[in-house]
């Protein structure tokens, strides 16, 4: 008899515990999605908008718009519906790309078999979210111009600091006219990695295109492949954006057939962005973002008011290395090997104007203040010909001083008319 009288008890026990995992799993996932948006706004190129919410002890639903800080010519509508269990949240939705008029009318119609929908999980104990989106086959036209894309797949994947994307898209064939333009299999792998922000950050980014072919009536080029490596970092007192491509064999079948116009790798590093520039324009790009409607996110004028903030990124006298450019073309029978460094005068900033670079007089302003050096290791003799040096000569030293070129001490000639 006690036994029984035990058995409502636990069982009362029992569902408190079960209504409040339900009630904690609710509430780490709404953290967590909140969490996720606010780091996202805080690298400062999206702005994230949740119109619907609606949160439940078993489930949720939600609608989000995404679309770019500067400008809004294009947004994402992103709903889901989250299923809250124990140990993990169910999570799925739709993905709808929307156009602004303008665009939409530049772009033309859009047809698609489906509205993607995509697919995700919460992990309640540790925090982990993963996300899936199957992109069905889409085809865009406009005015006799085509852009096919036969379908390709997204996941991203990660917790607080630390997330993976894997993008994976089949084909995309650009046609216009007798002009076409197709990219195979093309796969984009990203971490990024920061703290809470995203005071500092680092972006390491891999692009990898399997073919790319270009074709004209009379003129055929296929590249293949083609790789992309990148590292983005931002610490305490700069920005770094690191880059390296790397070029398959590039052929032009019409004319060799079997053997490649040119081939190789080039390697480079921007640095000395003022980190604390870096960051307050980031802030005040979201304060103009904050102020804007939904038809002009950004106000007018906003270049000259975050004109002096643009000159402040300039401030440490940015550099530009070029640890290595190694170019070879087997066809024409020439290698480029070379390096150097240009470097960007910090002095008296306030002179120079970023609203009016469209102007060639500030335009030459601005070059004035680039100063640095390239060598052509190993120079072959057309290339000293067709710079007017002697023909022994094997290594070509280019001087920018003041934004003007000079090679080996001389006046860089006149190339093209």
């Amino acid at each position: 008899m006690r036994k029984e009288r035990l058995i409502v008890p636990i069982l009362a026990f029992i569902a408190v515990l079960w209504m409040a995992a339900q009630l904690l799993s609710s509430f780490l996932f709404e953290r967590s999605l909140h969490q996720a948006l606010e780091d996202l706004e805080a690298r400062g190129e999206w702005r994230v908008h949740r119109t619907e919410s609606r949160q439940g002890w078993l489930s949720s639903q939600g609608r989000l718009i995404l679309s770019p800080l500067l400008g809004r010519p294009w947004r994402l509508e992103l709903n889901y519906n989250a299923r809250h269990g124990i140990l993990s949240t169910d999570v799925e939705g739709t993905v709808l790309p929307r156009l602004d008029t303008v665009l939409q009318r530049a772009v033309g119609e859009v047809s698609a078999p489906s509205v993607p929908r995509w697919q995700g999980r919460y992990h309640t104990l540790s925090g982990r979210s993963e996300f899936r989106l199957a992109l069905a086959p889409f085809v865009i036209q406009q005015n006799g111009r085509e852009l096919a894309v036969r379908g390709g797949r997204l996941r991203l994947e990660g917790v607080f600091g630390d997330w993976r994307l894997r993008a994976l898209l089949d084909e995309l064939t650009l046609t216009d006219g007798m002009a076409r333009l197709a990219l195979g299999a093309t796969v984009l792998e990203s971490r990024y990695t920061y703290i809470d922000d995203a005071y500092h950050f680092t972006q390491r980014d891999h692009l990898h295109i399997e073919t790319l072919q270009l074709s004209y009536p009379t003129f055929d080029m296929l590249l293949s492949p083609l790789d992309l490596h990148s590292r983005m970092e931002l610490d305490e007192s700069e920005l770094r954006i690191k880059g390296e491509l790397e070029l398959g064999d590039v052929m032009v079948p019409s004319e060799a057939p079997d053997t490649p116009l040119l081939n190789g790798r080039v390697e480079m590093e921007l640095s000395r962005i003022n980190a604390d520039a870096v960051r307050h324009v980031i802030g005040r790009l979201r304060q103009e973002a904050a102020w804007g409607d939904a038809s002009l996110p950004m106000a007018e004028g906003i270049l000259a008011r975050i004109e002096p903030d643009l000159r402040k990124l300039l401030s440490d006298s940015p550099r530009l290395d070029v640890m290595s450019v190694a170019i070879d073309s087997p066809l024409l029978g020439i290698r480029l090997d070379a390096d150097g460094a240009l470097f960007f005068d910090d002095r008296q900033l306030d002179e120079l104007s970023v609203v009016n670079l469209g102007e060639e007089a500030e335009r030459a302003k601005w070059l004035e203040r680039i100063d640095g050096d390239f060598t052509w290791h190993d120079a072959p003799t057309v290339a000293a010909l067709w710079l007017g040096l002697p023909l022994g000569t094997r290594e070509l030293e280019f001087d920018v001083i003041r934004g003007v070129w000079r090679v080996n001490g001389r006046p860089m000639p006149e190339l093209w008319p």
